[in-house]
């Protein structure tokens, strides 16, 4: 089983706009999932599902937040595992490339490892969709 998640874009905009809607709570809660975050190593953040997308807690705790990396432990409501997420990003001749790496899915044990991966997995597609819409 594989143990990480990797995505990629490219998108026609700059650096700092990307970064933003990646970093920053108010901007995350408008395209993604209702943040309370801060890129602030060390800071505890929780994002918290609409009913309509499961009611779902995730909460964790910033590990890196230098120019254009950001990452952050990501431990799933009801559960004590605990997985990294990973944003990098590279400027490009025409925007912005985004990397995202979600690691640490091997943690989860025996068959809720493959179904978290599947369910990460289609989840992050979803949220590279939701950015690529929200920064039109």
């Amino acid at each position: 089983m594989k143990d990480s998640i990797t995505k990629e874009k490219v998108f026609n905009h700059p650096i700092d706009k990307v970064w933003n809607a990646i970093s920053k709570g108010e901007e995350i809660s408008t395209w993604f999932i209702k943040a309370d975050f801060k890129p602030e190593k060390g800071y505890n953040y929780t994002f918290t599902a609409s009913e309509d997308k499961g009611c779902l807690t995730i909460t964790g705790e910033v590990k890196q937040s230098n120019p254009y990396v950001l990452e952050y432990t990501w431990i799933v409501e009801n559960t004590n595992v605990e997985t990294t997420v990973t944003w990098t990003l590279t400027p490009t001749n025409n925007g912005t490339k985004l990397h995202l790496e979600h690691s640490g899915i091997s943690n989860y044990a025996g068959d809720s490892a493959i179904a978290m991966f599947e369910s990460f997995n289609g989840g992050w597609d979803g949220c590279i969709n939701q950015l690529i819409d929200y920064l039109k």
